[in-house]
């Protein structure tokens, strides 16, 4: 089962986005949990969470954001962050937080949805291959100072 995530959802999906960085050996400042917490909560903001749930417990979530582009009059959809804890894998909850993106982003008239994973995450590649078509762009990144 797949839902929006709701304000009592802090804990598990703190839980869940830690593990996520983890994996990209990545650790936030405090601050951006949050700002990130915050933003998912507040229905003005473009961007967006949800929970898969295994018998009733949190075991993956999905983060997706809205944006208008040059290429299309209808807005396109990034999906940000995705993430299956072990104890989930293997049993389509991937598929359906994709799915759940998807099937939003077709309510909102998005042309498209896009998404981006290291080269090394093979096994997650094998998901996605069998739902999108691997677009051939690299992605690069230069950090700006903040001001």
């Amino acid at each position: 089962m797949i839902r929006p995530i709701e304000a009592a959802d802090r804990a598990a999906w703190t839980e869940l986005w830690k593990a996520y960085l983890a994996f990209y050996d990545t650790v936030l400042p405090d601050e951006v949990y949050a700002s990130t917490w915050s933003r998912l909560l507040d229905p003005d903001e473009p961007t967006w969470g949800a929970l898969a749930l295994q018998d009733g417990m949190p075991v993956g979530l999905v983060h997706w954001l809205y944006h208008r582009t040059n290429w299309s009059i209808s807005d396109s959809c990034y999906l940000q962050d995705l993430f299956v804890a072990p104890a989930g894998r293997g049993q389509g909850h991937g598929r359906a937080l994709i799915e759940h993106v998807a099937a939003d982003a077709t309510a909102k008239g998005c042309s498209r949805v896009y998404w981006t994973t290291h080269r090394t995450n093979h096994t997650a590649m094998q998901l996605y291959d069998r739902l999108a078509s691997e677009s051939g762009f690299l992605q690069y990144r230069m950090t700006l100072p903040l001001t």
